[in-house]
């Protein structure tokens, strides 16, 4: 009479008191498969949902603005200066980063005109000042958004001018297709210092004051 024989487990895994294979690690292993494989869908499920709660909207670069203001011991100039491009992240309605640049070739003062507006406007975008020739943009980063309460925010950013990055902390307000805020910058921490009575002696009226303000309208 033949008889069937069950082959020694090779594994040792066995609950057979015979030792016999009675494929109980093929059901863990099994069993293990089946929750390593829930728990990566869960996971892709919960990436997947994370993404796509973000939208990023374009900043409408023509209908958008930025003033700059300087100031001198004497007196001071305005001005603007243009978009190139933008777009700000929002999550759930609420803003959560973003990105501007800056063209700086459109740098112009609006408080001159003629033959002393071109000066100014060409000193500005000298090696003195902004070496637009070499740096044709700048550009700033939100990194972080802490919201204060229904539209006021106070941003951190990452700011380069000059290709030299500094962050920079600010407040603004964020309505539902616009944002506003004034930056006040410390030119001489991108290497601005023409001027400034932080590096030069005896200017006398000639002080150009280190800080400058940015007023930002970004429409989308």
């Amino acid at each position: 009479m033949n008889t069937s024989t069950v082959p020694k487990c090779q594994c040792g895994k066995t609950k057979d008191p015979n030792g016999n294979c009675d494929g109980s690690h093929a059901n863990k292993y099994k069993s293990l498969k089946n929750v390593a494989l829930s728990i990566a869908v869960i996971f892709i499920g919960l990436t997947f949902q994370n993404f796509t709660s973000f939208k990023k909207n374009v900043v409408d670069v023509k209908t958008s603005s930025i003033q700059w203001k300087a100031e001198k011991v004497v007196g001071s100039h305005e001005g603007e200066i243009s978009l190139k491009s933008g777009e700000l992240i929002y999550d759930d309605g609420n803003l959560v980063g973003g990105s501007f640049t800056i063209d700086m070739n459109s740098l112009i003062c609006t408080d001159l005109s003629g033959e002393y507006k071109g000066k100014l406007e060409g000193h500005l975008k000298s090696e003195d000042f902004f070496n637009v020739e070499t740096f044709s943009t700048a550009s700033l980063v939100i990194k972080n958004v802490q919201k204060n309460n229904s539209n006021k925010h106070t941003i951190t950013a990452d700011l380069t001018i000059k290709g030299i990055t500094k962050s920079i902390v600010f407040e603004s307000v964020v309505e539902k297709n616009k944002l506003t805020a004034k930056i006040q910058i410390d030119r001489t921490q991108f290497n601005v210092k023409y001027g400034s009575g932080s590096f030069f002696d005896g200017l006398g009226d000639n002080m150009i004051y280190d800080e400058f303000d940015l007023t930002i309208n970004l429409m989308i």
